[in-house]
């Protein structure tokens, strides 16, 4: 732990502190420092919190921030930090403000001049994302839909209009309802990497098209934790219109392929490297 105990951890700051989100061989060794080192542990549920401390041998004070004393605990750790102290914050599985309390915590505390230093780790969403195998364009967390169904639709038929991918939490109470606004929202053959239960004992992490959601749970009921990464929409490959095909092929005998393709493709959106290769194709033509 030499590497870990080398870092500095200075005293009034608050340490975002990620933890396993399931298997507790994840924990890593710089969050086993920092909790040790901790004058407090603002925990997302305390019951939880005190078991992955009994884990390591951890005897710390803890306090509960959640989401609805979120706002009045972060004066309370502001003061803490204010004698110095250095406070931990952690959730229950993950890291904390990633579709889990923090984030307000963590506002509140920057706000009032103080600093939040993250201890890095687990996280489910970067942990699906790794095993999709999506090869192109980044990726947008979303974490929980809205709990309202037309909100949650409506949210969801806009992220279907993205072309990145994105990434969806949903328990397993909820998991069925969801799947079937997938199939009634998105295109039947785009794919999607079901994660549930990550780093658990079962562990289950299939990539289907959306169309086969509707077998998911054939021999398997829901249970567990579900991460889904839904593959971004496939790029529309746009081509010349008849009118921008006249002004280009007008231009096509004064201006050389390579520069007439490129100014072509900024002004139109076409893709540069097509109509370098129709304009090659009508210089061949015309010599023959």
């Amino acid at each position: 732990m030499s590497g870990a105990n080398a870092q500095d951890y200075p005293e009034g700051a608050l340490y975002v502190v990620a933890v396993p989100i399931g298997n507790m061989a994840d924990i890593t060794l710089r969050a086993l420092v920092t909790l040790s080192m901790a004058d407090l542990i603002a925990a997302e549920d305390t019951r939880e919190t005190k078991k992955l401390l009994d884990r390591f041998g951890l005897v710390k004070p803890t306090a509960s921030v959640r989401e609805h004393n979120e706002a009045t605990q972060a004066d309370m750790i502001i003061q803490r930090l204010g004698k110095g102290q250095r406070v931990a914050l952690v959730t229950d599985a993950g890291t904390p403000g990633i579709s889990d309390p923090g984030a307000k915590t963590v506002s509140r505390v920057t706000q009032a001049g103080f600093r939040a230093i993250p201890i890095p780790g687990a996280c489910a969403a970067v942990s699906a994302v790794s095993v999709s195998g999506i090869t192109e364009g980044g990726f947008r967390f979303v974490g929980f839909l809205p709990p309202q169904a037309a909100a949650a639709k409506a949210k969801l038929a806009s992220l279907a209009q993205e072309e990145d991918a994105f990434v969806l939490y949903e328990s397993p109470h909820r998991i069925e309802p969801l799947f079937a606004m997938m199939r009634e929202t998105l295109e039947a053959q785009r794919l999607v990497t079901v994660a549930r239960e990550m780093t658990k004992r079962f562990e289950d992490i299939r990539t289907m098209s959306v169309e086969a959601l509707a077998t998911y749970f054939e021999n398997d009921p829901p249970r567990g934790e579900f991460a889904i990464v839904v593959y971004g929409r496939k790029k529309e490959k746009k081509t010349l219109s008849s009118a921008d095909l006249k002004w280009v092929e007008a231009l096509a005998d004064i201006v050389a392929p390579s520069k007439l393709a490129a100014l072509a493709a900024k002004v139109t959106g076409a893709q540069r490297d097509s109509i370098y290769r129709m304009l090659q194709e009508r210089k061949t033509t015309k010599e023959d």
